[in-house]
């Protein structure tokens, strides 16, 4: 396969802004999952904020991943609280409630509720206490493995997922499918993605 020659800008990201080193990464890595983080203060009222910076990084162990960067004011809420109480779940963000996701993705103060502010139903976890979104078709309750500090604020949390909820109509025995589920991926900016729209390509045997 040949390659024409392009021309193409390099970036040194030791010398460039924290803005654009935000566009370039959040543009290129595309489309990113998102994960829609609930977690519980110890007041008992929750917090729900959702994070493309995320994703499964193995299944034996079953591990996810997701960094939070910092408010002016403190670091992320999500993080906070999930090194704090040592848990917290991934609710699946799908295209019947992308908007109530993206309601919960404001600066709202410390001891604000985003299930009660998006209007959505916090269910109790079966093994973490943490809330599950009802309204999600799949659910991952996790115990969190490693906080790890990034620099500039951005918290790294690392969780074991112990327990996993999926709505039947979305199950084919283990499999999913990909058409009922209705996940939504992050582009840059305000763009989503709808993940129905895919192709296939086959593995070398």
């Amino acid at each position: 396969m040949g390659c024409d020659v392009v021309t193409k800008i390099l970036f040194d990201l030791d010398e460039a802004e924290s803005r654009d080193r935000y566009k370039l990464l959040s543009g290129l890595v595309v489309p990113r999952p998102i994960g829609w983080i609930g977690t519980r203060r110890s007041d008992g009222t929750n917090n729900l904020a959702p994070f493309s910076f995320f994703n499964v990084v193995s299944s034996s162990p079953p591990v996810v991943l997701f960094s939070a960067g910092a408010h002016l004011d403190r670091p992320k809420d999500s993080a906070t609280l999930a090194g704090e109480t040592g848990v917290f779940t991934v609710n699946i963000g799908a295209q019947d409630v992308v908007e109530a996701m993206s309601l919960t993705s404001g600066t709202f103060s410390a001891e604000d509720d985003e299930f009660a502010i998006a209007g959505l139903t916090p269910v109790p976890g079966a093994k973490v206490d943490a809330p599950l979104v009802a309204e999600s078709p799949a659910n991952l309750e996790c115990r969190v493995r490693d906080v790890i500090e990034l620099g500039g604020g951005t918290l790294l949390v690392v969780g074991d997922v112990v327990a996993i909820h999926v709505e039947e109509s979305v199950l084919d025995g283990t499999r999913i499918d990909n058409d009922a589920l209705r996940a939504v991926g992050r582009m840059a900016g305000n763009t989503y993605v709808d993940t129905r729209a895919r192709f296939e390509v086959s593995r070398p045997v």
